[in-house]
C-alpha cells in the first residue's frame, strides 16, 4: 500500500532558520555582561532600534517549523524515560518518538530500560551509556 509514502511525507527536512544564538548587547565589551540574551530597554538603545549592522534581537519569525520542532536529526523526538513503565507508553508512538534514558538512572535499572527497549523495538538516543564498566568484569 501508500503506508511508505505517508511515512515520507510526514518525515519533513528540518530547517532552522538560526543557529546561532542571540548575544546580549555589549557583551563583547564587558565581562560583567553576559552573553545570554535580555531584551534592551534604553530609550536610545540602537539594537532595540534595529540600526543596520547591530546585534538581531529574537522574535517571533525565527520560529521553526512547528512540524519540526524539537525533531532529532533521525526524524524522531525525544521523550525522557525514567523507569521501564514510563518505557511502555512508546510502545504504539515507537515510530515518532525516542526514548531518552534520565541522567539520574543507576546501571542496574538502565540495563532493564536497554533490555524492554528492545523488546518493544523503541530507539534510544542514548542506549550504551553507563554499559561499559559492566561489561569490564
Amino acid at each position: 500500500s501508500f503506508d511508505h509514502l505517508r511515512e515520507a511525507a510526514i518525515m519533513v527536512a528540518t530547517m532552522k532558520k538560526r543557529t546561532k544564538r542571540f548575544i546580549r548587547h555589549q557583551s563583547d565589551r564587558y565581562d560583567k555582561v553576559k552573553p545570554s540574551w535580555r531584551k534592551p530597554k534604553g530609550i536610545d538603545n540602537r539594537v532595540r532600534r534595529r540600526f543596520k549592522g547591530q546585534f538581531l534581537m529574537p522574535n517571533i519569525g525565527y520560529g521553526n517549523n512547528s512540524k519540526t520542532r524539537h525533531q532529532l536529526p533521525d526524524g524522531h523526538k525525544k521523550f525522557l524515560v525514567n523507569n521501564v513503565k514510563e518505557l511502555e507508553v512508546l510502545l504504539m508512538q515507537n515510530t515518532k518518538y525516542s526514548a531518552e534514558i534520565a541522567h539520574n538512572v543507576s546501571a542496574r535499572k538502565r540495563k532493564q530500560i536497554v533490555e524492554r527497549a528492545q523488546q518493544l523495538n523503541v530507539r534510544l538516543t542514548n542506549g550504551n551509556a553507563r554499559l561499559r564498566s559492566e561489561e569490564k568484569e
